[in-house]
């Protein structure tokens, strides 16, 4: 392509040198759209229908790494118990939560 754009300005032809640019640029737009800007709102998308359905008795892991069980679901915050002790409940963003496992996901599989 960047033969195009010397033989257009050896040429002498500024008006078809600029056209070569603009279509070239216009090209790497689209290029940009669907390598990097249309994956990432995909995955956006994903998390925040998975985030809706978030109801207590889930499986989550957080962005820390830690599993627990969800007990309860406000609007932005969700308490979650930790490990075996049923003393260890921390409220947290929903925002925290990466990955959600239902519990009749198990039986129905």
């Amino acid at each position: 392509m960047s033969n195009f754009i010397l033989l257009a300005a050896a040429t002498g032809s500024s008006s078809g040198s600029w056209l070569v640019l603009v279509g070239e640029l216009a090209f790497l737009g689209v290029i940009m759209y669907f390598l990097l800007i249309r994956p990432q709102k995909k995955q956006q998308r994903q998390l925040s229908t998975m985030l809706s359905t978030l109801a207590a008795g889930d499986s989550v892991v957080t962005a820390s790494g830690f599993y627990g069980v969800v007990i309860d679901v406000m609007d932005e915050v969700v308490i979650v118990e930790f490990g075996n002790n049923k003393n260890c409940r921390i409220p947290m963003k929903k925002s925290a939560i990466v990955q959600l496992e239902k519990p009749n996901a198990e039986k129905n599989a």
